[in-house]
């Protein structure tokens, strides 16, 4: 299965006539579950973070989501007619990525482990 590269994304509830920061999220990598007694399709994991301030995750300490690889890489139902569109979309625009880089740099200053 392929695997997302590091750099922002869009989760498909991101609503392009809002702040370009909603459901956008920066990619960490991807992990690997420890344990022998993982289902396979749980053993691989995705690691982000969000750009927004109101995500529970930023909001309770600044703390990373995870979700399995195979979760992060499907294909969901949107819209009126069901469209299956990618769960998450990786961000292209260079203008857009430079913005979002200013977010993620204000919300999660340097630390020692950067």
């Amino acid at each position: 299965m392929n695997t997302p590269e590091r750099a922002f994304y869009y989760h498909y509830k991101h609503d392009p006539t809002g702040s370009e920061n909603n459901y956008a999220y920066e990619v960490m990598g991807v992990g690997h579950h420890t344990e022998e007694d993982a289902r396979p399709e749980d053993a691989h994991l995705v690691v982000y973070r969000p750009l927004y301030d109101t995500a529970f995750v930023y909001t309770h300490g600044k703390m990373f989501d995870v979700r399995p690889l195979e979760m992060f890489m499907e294909m969901v139902p949107k819209g009126e007619n069901d469209a299956m569109i990618p769960r998450f979309t990786k961000i292209e625009d260079v203008a857009l990525i430079a913005r979002l880089k200013a977010i993620q740099e204000e919300m999660y200053p340097k630390t020692d482990f950067d």
